[in-house]
């Protein structure tokens, strides 16, 4: 096409004066054999850009903080190193489910996403992935993550993993997360599921040992995921989503996020005398404890200060997000260690 109008251009102002400048120009844009032109990248490139709005409608960073739970879990579970391929198995299924439990999420939540600042570059809204194709994508990911887990682990593991899905979509996604502010606080069972399956994969039962971490996680979303709340607060008010922060006060919200902290630090000391973990282990989570209920009192005392109101939402607030992360890796790396130390 680009030819047949190079063509046209061409024959029709043979006729016509030309500037010199228009003549030294012309052959560099018109002509056929120019090296500018593309020579076939563009189907590869389409392939590449396809493949990637797939991916990023299984939200891969919050796949990878799952993960992070999985791996010490089954550690633990093993008192040592588990069979290699039973991890590599596990992640597998582990990320083909909580890849599925996302992209049921984006599609049911399409509509919400074209409105906050925050999503609105997403496949399903920007339409490089259509909403048929969204939901045959995660339905096929989690249908083969339960037979995954059924064929290759266990019965329970299946089970485990199909409940997380459900408590995910149906449970936070469609019951609570437009319907009450504690939306993220039960709904936050689902992101508790991983360290269940993990252990159910080694040892093909339940123990006390991994319903302490299941809790650890529990108290540890709210004060993750609310500030990134505080900071968004906007968008979430805008797209009718009743995050605490959108229907509370700073004060009220920093103050649940602090007493989250310290229940989460005082449940994962419980894991030493029921799992038996060593003084690293004891050691490391009480610092790491100590410093996250820093942040959370510092976001309070800011949040009482009258003339530091409005401010919290900023940094401050993202500053307790970042340091939830930091804190649950520095646990969970604690819990995989301890089962290799001597003492």
């Amino acid at each position: 096409m680009a030819t047949l109008d190079s063509r046209s251009a061409n024959a029709a102002s043979a006729s016509t004066p030309r500037s010199r400048a228009t003549q030294e120009r012309e052959p560099a844009e018109e002509s056929p054999r120019s090296p500018q032109l593309p020579t076939a990248p563009g189907p590869v490139r389409g392939w590449r850009r396809r493949i990637g709005a797939y991916v990023a409608l299984t939200k891969p960073r919050i796949i990878e903080l799952l993960l992070v739970t999985t791996i010490p879990t089954m550690l633990l579970a093993a008192d040592g190193l588990p069979p290699w391929w039973l991890i590599l198995v596990t992640l597998v299924g582990g990320t083909a489910a909580a890849g599925s439990a996302n992209v049921f999420n984006c599609y049911l939540d399409r509509d919400i996403d074209a409105v906050m600042g925050r999503t609105r570059r997403r496949p399903l809204v920007t339409g490089e992935v259509t909403p048929r194709a969204a939901l045959v994508f995660a339905a096929v990911l989690g249908v083969f993550s339960i037979l995954w887990f059924l064929l290759l682990v266990n019965v329970m593991s299946a089970v485990l993993t199909l409940a997380a899905i459900l408590l995910y979509v149906v449970g936070y996604t469609m019951l609570l997360k437009r319907r009450t502010s504690q939306n993220i606080v039960w709904g936050g069972v689902a992101g508790c599921m991983p360290v269940l399956i993990g252990w159910s994969a080694v040892t093909g039962s339940i123990a006390w040992a991994p319903v302490v971490l299941f809790l650890v996680i529990f108290l540890w979303t709210p004060p993750h995921y609310w500030p990134l709340s505080m900071r968004f607060r906007e968008d979430y008010a805008r797209a009718g989503v009743p995050m605490l922060p959108v229907v509370a006060g700073e004060r009220r919200v920093a103050g649940e996020m602090l007493a989250y902290a310290i229940a989460m630090v005082a449940t994962s000391l419980v894991l030493v005398p029921v799992a038996g973990m060593s003084w690293v282990y004891t050691a490391v989570t009480a610092v790491a404890g100590a410093w996250f209920i820093f942040l959370c009192a510092r976001l309070v005392r800011m949040a009482l200060d009258p003339q530091r109101r409005g401010l919290v939402s900023r940094g401050p607030a993202m500053a307790v997000f970042h340091g939830s992360i930091t804190y649950l890796t520095i646990v969970f790396a604690a819990v995989a260690v301890d089962p290799f130390l001597p003492w």
